[in-house]
């Protein structure tokens, strides 16, 4: 593991973390890796939150779109 040294950390910046730590029960170090993580790792995606989402929103939409309209809307093209 590597190590690195943080300077000039604004006393409120501290102050918050300090806080932080305490209320997950962590060490300060372990509640800036922790951070540190959060901030560069790839987010999670909730797949069924998404579809869910995405089908509430088509449901709210005029109309509906299916096969006999695509259909329809490319005879119209040359």
């Amino acid at each position: 593991m590597k190590t690195i040294t943080l300077k000039d950390i604004p006393v409120p910046v501290h102050a918050a973390l300090k806080q932080r730590a305490k209320q997950h029960g962590r060490s300060l170090n372990k509640e800036v890796l922790a951070c540190l993580e959060m901030a560069v790792a790839p987010a999670r995606v909730n797949v069924n939150a998404l579809l869910l989402d995405i089908q509430t929103h088509r449901a709210a939409l005029p109309g509906r779109l299916n096969d006999r309209l695509i259909q329809m809307a490319s005879e119209g093209r040359p």
